[in-house]
This record gives structure tokens, sequence and C-alpha cells, in this order.
């Protein structure tokens, strides 16, 4: 295949600190074998998480120094508010500090006991502000969605007839929203199609639900649409974004992902009456509608991110990269969810380690061996992250790659080191929680080996 290069060159360097496995290992322990817990300085290659580990652009650091930090109505605030409007076509706009505050905001309006959101996978923090509001939070993905190695094109979609069964028992007057994860995090960054955005703008149009977007991942989920979906290759990645925003009546994002940004949210809204409730919550928790939390820089470096984010050339190689990844850890006999999504690949963990039980924990084993061997961090998405309650469809391990950070080199790095774990697999072991707050428990869990 022809090579993809990075389509940008490198005008600043940080320099790695290179461990001894010695050293990890007393780091490791130290952490309590929680890769949370470990100073940055001590990992090599950080795979944790795509949110807000971008590199910016020449022009979004220039933007960052014409920032207007002016409290109310600042000129970088109309650029922001514009760029998002011609965007996603929204008429309603509010900043926030990250998407987690969207989500907050949302669900404090709209949850609240005996309500009932469904999505095709809530993420982390989106199930525990619907939860703390005391609503309930369904999964609603497909069933191909659950098997890494099926390679449906669309694995985040939304099951349909499971989307009408539960609003005949629950009924549609206690559904107060419906969400889309675009991509499907938790489900491996498999995307949506615009099919099947369709069908559920369809279904909650005929139920009287407002439909709303987890957009982090909109340009990375609009370009998978256009390689992956018939009759939309030949249509621009923005176009398919601005379609996908036309079906939903509002979107949260963080902006730390496909915003370009290291920090940033957005909460777009259509509805005049809930936008208001909303822009006074702004104003109570966050700060003034013009700057939500943040700093007129921090607008402009998110509206330079917004605009640059859907060129294709940046999509192709971003796509193309994570896929190496992914296929050259199959070619290792390394099981991953398939096909590669956008931003991350995920390890099939339950298989990688197949002598670890789930309630031993097999991702979380897998994410401590990794740091151990190569000072590699990545994060479980399975029993710890989700499995408290109910144990998850999936035990993955998820190697998230930062926008516009790491070279080949450096994931060849992450390749040869996966193959080396894989090697010696079954010499991992469990662990056990030896201390965990009641939510989202895996950022400061304690554990043991056994």
């Amino acid at each position: 295949m022809k090579t993809i290069i990075e389509p940008f060159k490198i005008k600043m360097v940080e320099p790695i600190k290179l461990t001894t496995p010695e050293q990890r290992e007393a780091i490791l322990r130290r952490a309590a074998f929680n890769v949370f817990q470990v100073p940055a300085e001590e990992v090599i290659i950080d795979l944790l998480t795509d949110s807000g580990t971008a590199a910016m652009s020449a022009e979004q650091w220039a933007g960052m120094i014409r920032g207007d930090e002016s409290y109310a109505g600042g000129r970088s605030w109309f650029r922001f508010e514009t760029v998002l409007r011609e965007l996603t076509g929204m008429p309603h706009v509010l900043p926030t500090h990250q998407g987690r505050a969207s989500e907050r905001i949302l669900f404090e309006l709209l949850g609240g006991a005996g309500k009932v959101i469904p999505s095709n996978n809530h993420f982390d923090t989106t199930r525990a502000n619907i939860e703390h509001s005391g609503a309930k939070a369904v999964d609603l993905v497909i069933d191909e969605g659950k098997h890494p190695r099926n390679r449906h094109p669309f694995k985040g979609n939304m099951d349909i007839a499971k989307l009408e069964t539960l609003i005949a028992e629950v009924g549609a007057a206690n559904i107060p929203v419906c969400m889309m994860t675009v991509t499907n995090n938790s489900g491996g960054g498999q995307p949506v199609s615009l099919a099947n955005l369709r069908e559920v703008r369809a279904v909650c149009t005929r139920h009287h639900i407002p439909f709303f977007l987890d957009a982090c991942r909109f340009a990375e989920n609009a370009y998978l649409i256009k390689l992956r979906e018939p009759g939309q290759v030949n249509r621009s990645a923005r176009e398919i974004a601005q379609e996908m925003f036309a079906l939903a009546d509002g979107a949260t994002i963080s902006a730390k992902k496909d915003g370009l940004v290291n920090i940033g949210g957005v909460l777009l809204m259509r509805d005049d009456a809930l936008a208001q409730r909303a822009n006074n919550l702004l104003i109570l928790t966050e700060g003034f509608v013009t700057y939500g939390g943040l700093a007129g820089r921090d607008l402009e470096a998110m509206a330079q991110g917004f605009t640059e984010v859907l060129d294709e050339h940046y999509l192709e190689y971003r796509i193309r990269s994570t896929a190496y990844l992914g296929e050259h850890l199959l070619k290792a006999g390394i099981q991953i969810v398939e096909p590669p999504g956008g931003h991350a690949i995920y390890i099939d963990a339950a298989a990688f380690c197949a002598h670890i039980p789930p309630a031993q924990f097999p991702g979380q084993a897998l994410v401590c061996a990794l740091y151990r061997h190569a000072g590699i961090r990545a994060v479980e998405i399975g029993s710890v992250m989700f499995g408290a309650d109910t144990p998850p469809p999936m035990e993955l391990v998820r190697l998230a790659i930062p926008r516009r950070v790491y070279t080949q080199s450096h994931i060849d790095y992450v390749i040869e080191a996966a193959g080396e774990v894989f090697a010696q697999r079954s010499k991992l072991r469990g662990l056990r929680i030896t201390e965990a707050p009641p939510m989202l428990r895996h950022f400061t869990a304690r554990f043991e080996e056994i």
C-alpha cells in the first residue's frame, strides 16, 4: 500500500525520559498497579488517552497569542461561535471547559430519578453524569459491536429494534434524550453509519424524544463513513459531518479530541427554552456564556482546531496510521477489535490473557505488563471501568493515539513491545481491588497482584 506520510512538519520537540524495567517496577508498585497514578514523566509512550494530548498547529498557537481576554463578548468568542454554527448548524453554542462539563449541564437539566437515557454505548463520564442525576444509562449497541472479531463496518450502530423495545417498556415520557456516541469509544472506537443515524432520528421524531450526539470524534466518524458507507465516497468529510449534526437536536463535544486542543468543550442545542436553562447553569458553574470557563486564547485554539480537523489529508493520515498499528498487532497474533477505528486500537484482553478470569481484571493485568515491559501506558476498558455492577461484554485494553504527537517509529516500538509481552503472556498475573470509590473507580482504584 502507498505510504501515508504525516501531513505536517515538526517544529518543536520534547525529550522522552527512558526508564529501565527495574525503575518501572518500582513506579508501578508505588502507583498500586494503576497507571493513572504514574507520573507522565515516567512514561515512554503515552497511549492512555487521545483526550487533550494533541500537538497544536502553528495557526493554533498564533491564535493563542491573538486571543481576546475580554470577559463578555470578546472577539475570540465570536470567531468560535461562527465556526461551530457553520459546522453544526446549531443556533445555540455554549462553551465549556471540557466535555464532561457539557454532560453535567445537559443531564442536570434532563436527567433525574425514573428517567432512562439510551445510547449505543455511553462512555465513562457520560454514564457517571447520567447516574449522578438519578437516571439510568442503557447501552443498545448492535450485537456485532460486542464481538472483537466481527468486521462489520459500523459496529458503533444502535440496535433500532432494541430502542423501540426500550421505548415500549419504559414509555417515551421517561426518556428525556437519546444519545449516540460517534465514534463509539467504549465499543472499540467503532463508527456509526449515516443510515443508522437517520433511523434513530426517525424513531426519536416519531416518539417526540430529543436526539443528541456525543460528538467528541465526529470528524473521524465522518471520514470512516466516507470510506465505508455506500454512496458516500464522493462527499467531503465536512459535508458528511454537517449531515450528522443536522440529524441531531444537540450535541456534547469534548474539544480535547477532534477539536485538536488541550482543553475545552462545547454544548450545542436547537431548543430555545432548554438553551436558556443551560445558559443559566453555565453562568452559575462555568462562567459567562461567551467564555464558559475558558480563556479567550482557548476559544481561538478551538475555532482553528475544529477547522483543521476536517482537512482530508490529515484524516487520511490519522485513520491510516491507526490502522497500521492494528494490522501489525493482528500479524503478531494479537486479537484486536476489528476493523480498526479512528482514534485507538483496542486489544482483546480476554483473548490475550485467557488464563485470567474477568474477576481478576485481565485488561488491567495487560496494562501493567505493557508499562512494566516497555514504559507504554494504556488504559483498561472492561471490568474495572464498567464492571462494578454487571460484567461488560468485552475486556479491552485501549491504545489511544494522541493526534500529531508520535511518529511511525514510536508506533513500531509499541508493536514490538506488545509482541514481546504476548510471547510471555502466560506469566501475567491477575489483580484484585484493595480500595476504590463508588463511581469512576478506574481513575483512582488501588490494586494488588494475585
